[in-house]
């Protein structure tokens, strides 16, 4: 079965930013789109409004907003299986069971003015940091989003996070574009003793420890997609600051989500979220165990 892609929505601008972005993705995947709504109002005010001549329900509202997002979709790429899907409930809550069902959920960083977009950036925040499947949040500059800067970033670890590494290659190669694969490695400084760190202020073993450190966790990566060109950086620097100047020439930022079970509060961590607060390009969050 064709798991599809999906695309939260609730009317804003940056919700249509992540329709358009989740359009393209399924077009370069063969996937259908599935366009989703979800809203806590309706259980409420559509019984005070239902019938009412001054207007539409919260349901018929909601359906209006899912349906421009699919017409949009349509318009952008005529041929593309569309499906839609409304929801009264919490939007964290029905994105979370999306994302049970699909190959990753796009939404966009912010919704609609005020109090709402303070509630809605927390919805994309929570779906990075629990959703089951990679979570791709629609952020930063209108050329990064765009598409046309030829380079996929990826963060790369002390731990192993091969689908993440997975995840780059896998959509560098869909875009006929490079992978640039950032890890940030920090030593202590020259006047510091030995004992007080592995290698003391040896920059260059710690470079060579860096780098072989890459080269191992993109091996595999590398072996399955032999044509995607690489760009491999151990970078002095701390990891929030490496990505984000990397991210400023991409057209996508990948980073890894550590799940851990019977665990049930957000698993980010300190890089992930700064990544996905500051990143000037969309950022793919890909859990991993």
């Amino acid at each position: 079965m064709e798991l599809p892609v999906v695309a939260g929505i609730d009317g804003s601008r940056a919700s249509l930013d992540a329709v358009d972005w989740a359009t393209d993705a399924a077009v370069r995947r063969g996937l259908p789109l599935r366009v989703v709504h979800a809203s806590l109002w309706e259980p409420y005010g559509g019984l005070s409004l239902a019938g009412s001549p001054e207007g539409p329900t919260d349901r018929e509202a909601q359906e209006t907003i899912t349906a421009a997002g699919a017409e949009r979709a349509v318009r952008r790429a005529p041929g593309l299986k569309v499906l839609t899907h409304v929801a009264s409930a919490d939007p964290v809550t029905t994105l979370l069971a999306q994302s049970e069902d699909a190959a990753f959920v796009v939404v966009g960083c912010r919704g609609r003015g005020g109090l709402v977009s303070a509630l809605l950036g927390s919805v994309s925040l929570a779906l990075a940091a629990r959703a089951t499947c990679p979570v791709i949040v629609v952020r930063g500059r209108p050329e990064n989003i765009g598409g046309a800067l030829g380079r996929v970033v990826v963060g790369v670890g002390e731990r192993p996070a091969e689908a993440t590494v997975e995840f780059a290659f896998a959509e560098a190669e869909l875009r006929r574009c490079e992978v640039a694969a950032v890890h940030a490695w920090r030593c202590a400084g020259e006047d510091v003793p030995e004992e007080h760190g592995p290698h003391g202020g040896r920059r260059a073993e710690h470079e060579r420890r860096a780098q072989a450190l890459l080269d191992s966790e993109l091996r595999g990566a590398l072996a399955a997609h032999p044509k995607v060109p690489l760009v491999s950086s151990p970078i002095e620097s701390s990891a929030r600051e490496a990505l984000l100047t990397a991210a400023a020439s991409a057209d996508l930022i990948v980073v890894g989500a550590l799940r851990r079970r019977a665990w049930y509060g957000l698993q980010l961590g300190l890089v992930g979220h700064a990544v996905l607060h500051h990143a000037p390009c969309p950022v793919a969050v890909v859990p991993h165990a």
